[in-house]
């Protein structure tokens, strides 16, 4: 669990970043959730968009959070911001306050 430091360290690291993923019409499949889950190995910090389901945003971002064993960081607009510690210590370069 993050603490609002943390979160708010995060975000703004997040600012400089374009989101990777876009989450269209087709959802939450198997090829999303594997695309999300090797991006946060690969960058640790990752920004989706959503492109559908705006409606359901938050409670799609929190199930993907839980699902990907990642902390959602925020949800802003149509932007999620996720983070995952990476398993691989070289491509570890986020160190948390």
């Amino acid at each position: 669990m993050l603490s609002s430091k943390q979160r708010a360290f995060l975000s703004s690291l997040a600012a400089q970043l374009d989101p990777i993923i876009h989450l269209g019409k087709q959802g939450t499949e198997d090829g999303f959730i594997t695309a999300l889950d090797k991006a946060l190995e690969d960058h640790e910090l990752v920004k989706i968009r959503f492109i559908d389901f705006k409606a359901d945003r938050k409670s799609i971002a929190y199930e993907l959070a839980e699902n990907l064993h990642a902390e959602l960081v925020r949800v802003i607009g149509h932007t999620a911001i996720f983070y995952r510690k990476s398993t691989n210590p070289e491509k570890q370069h986020l160190s948390l306050p």
